[in-house]
């Protein structure tokens, strides 16, 4: 093998691996049952759970604090459902295409949307809400904006979004993908992660290490609660961070 081939080789390796950590996409199962995994972060907060997360050396999971919640939900936690749109002026297969990533969302789901920072379009509506309400989609996070705002609120789905206008999606942005890795802000999102979010914005939980963050997240809960009992008691700041503790 000569010089050249062996770089042309060695590139090719490296493109695969690059291929392999962007794109491939987990389907690890847990020790516990799905359901129960999302009731066990839905007792927890989104501070506990990014603290796990920066303990396992991840520090960009937190979506951006641009999204913000439309109201002070207690947490949430779903599975990502992932779409990518992004400005555009075509319209011809746009509806056809949205109908059938529609008939893919299912229970649990937590949308996350991917909007390319468009700034013109709603990409969320109350039709929109509705019919992930009757599929018991868990969520919406969406890049960009909303719409029918008093009908979101009416229905009591949680949805957490960048800004309102009356724009609709049609003829100003076109769904390019779903179900595929996207990235907002600077974190990876990829289908199947876990998503957690409350009044504090959402943070992304990578599905292969889920269940330990879990874990690790439980235990933050309870070391905040003797925290706080010792606050509670009158305990000095240096006693209590002699017993552990910290602020």
């Amino acid at each position: 093998m000569n010089a050249n081939q062996y770089a042309k080789e060695i590139g090719m390796m490296e493109l695969e691996r690059l291929i392999e950590t962007r794109e491939k996409v987990s389907t690890k199962e847990f020790p516990v049952s799905d359901k129960e995994l999302l009731q066990r972060f839905e007792k927890l907060y989104t501070g506990a759970v990014n603290d796990a997360l920066r303990e396992a050396c991840l520090l960009e999971q937190a979506i951006p604090g641009r999204i913000k919640p439309l109201r002070e939900y207690t947490t949430i936690a779903g599975f990502a459902f992932t779409v990518k749109s992004a400005p555009n002026v075509k319209i011809t297969g746009e509806m056809e295409f949205r109908t059938q990533m529609l008939d893919e969302m299912a229970e649990d789901h937590f949308v996350i949307w991917d909007t390319s920072r468009d700034d013109k379009a709603t990409l969320w509506g109350g039709v929109m809400t509705a019919t992930a309400k009757r599929k018991k989609v868990k969520a919406a996070c969406i890049d960009g904006g909303i719409r029918d705002t008093h009908q979101i609120l009416k229905a009591e789905f949680p949805i957490f979004y960048e800004y309102r206008i009356s724009n609709g999606s049609l003829g100003r942005c076109l769904i390019t993908h779903y179900q595929i890795p996207i990235k907002i802000g600077d974190v990876d999102i990829k289908p199947g992660d876990v998503i957690v979010g409350d009044i504090d914005g959402i943070v992304v939980v990578p599905r292969d290490i889920a269940y330990d963050i879990l874990i690790r997240a439980e235990q933050f809960l309870v070391n905040e609660n003797k925290i706080f009992d010792w606050v509670h008691q009158g305990d000095t700041i240096h006693e209590i961070t002699q017993k552990g503790g910290y602020f």
